[in-house]
């Protein structure tokens, strides 16, 4: 069934609208989309609802919203979010298709424009917060397609089709082999939070990277290490901490920025309500063991 629907939706990437979007504070009100919508946060933080759940993405981050969505995109801040319309599969009517406008909810008279969904197409559900395997290439493909988009040289389209099939192959290949790895095993843990360590990690994060939804992936994950993948996290920030206390001079501040605490106080609390002891008090106790 899958081969039959690849034979009948050719991939053939054809960008609609392109633009490097440089705006003030801005909505875009609810709409449902005929298209692919990939956007990229250059600058600024913006909060999309897509099929009525927020995701917030700040600089540096991904989105890809897929035909049939209901979409409000916002930009809280001043952005600079460059994107794409696109057509992932041919379709002979494409010319008719459009980016659809606030307030095109019902798309019943349009159906025929409507492209497949990676789903449909693959069976992997991609998620609208895409984290790439190698975001600053896929940036730069992206700033690549904007630029050839505008120019009607036909071999600059067929270079614009062809970065377009990077972008989508570059996510499928994230995607597909997280699919393919059992989630069970959850080998990555232990080195992901050790890499991330002094960064904020959400719950979201972690089930994304998981391929998993945010419920199964905190059942699964207490079942592998018997408590919480917040808890779990917090016991790294802790022994991480423990071992630069005994063995270096860092101020307590700095300590708790490294092992990712919000700051002194929640660093104080978190350390003593597991060991029993203060920062200080555990600096103190392993200088004089010293």
């Amino acid at each position: 069934m899958l081969y039959e629907l690849l034979k009948r939706h050719s991939i053939v990437p054809f960008v609609r609208q392109s633009e490097f979007a440089v705006r003030k504070p801005w909505i875009s009100p609810e709409r449902r989309l005929l298209d692919y919508l990939f956007v990229y946060i250059q600058e600024g933080t913006c909060c999309f609802w897509v099929d009525h759940k927020e995701y917030m993405f700040q600089a540096g981050q991904f989105c890809l919203v897929q035909p049939g969505s209901l979409v409000t995109l916002e930009g809280l801040t001043n952005t600079v979010t460059p994107y794409i319309h696109f057509d992932l599969c041919y379709n002979s009517e494409r010319e008719h298709s459009f980016p659809t406008r606030p307030g095109q909810i019902d798309l019943s008279p349009y159906m025929n424009l409507m492209q497949p969904t990676i789903n449909d197409l693959y069976g992997i559900q991609m998620p609208v917060h895409v984290h790439p395997s190698n975001p600053s290439k896929l940036k730069e493909t992206l700033f690549q397609v904007i630029e050839y988009a505008q120019q009607q040289d036909p071999l600059i389209q067929l270079k614009t089709q062809h970065l377009v099939t990077e972008i989508i192959i570059s996510l499928l290949e994230t995607y597909f082999q997280a699919k393919q790895t059992p989630v069970h095993s959850f080998n990555w843990i232990t080195s992901y939070f050790s890499n991330h360590l002094s960064e904020p990690i959400s719950l979201e994060d972690m089930a994304n990277r998981a391929s998993l939804s945010i419920s199964r992936f905190s059942f699964m994950f207490k079942q592998r290490y018997g408590i919480s993948p917040h808890q779990y996290l917090i016991n790294m920030r802790v022994n991480h901490a423990k071992e630069l206390l005994t063995n270096t001079d860092l101020s307590l501040e700095s300590i708790a920025l490294y092992c990712g605490f919000a700051d002194l106080h929640h660093f104080s609390k978190m350390f003593k309500k597991r060991t029993g002891s203060t920062p200080g008090e555990h600096r103190k106790a392993s200088k004089s063991i010293l």
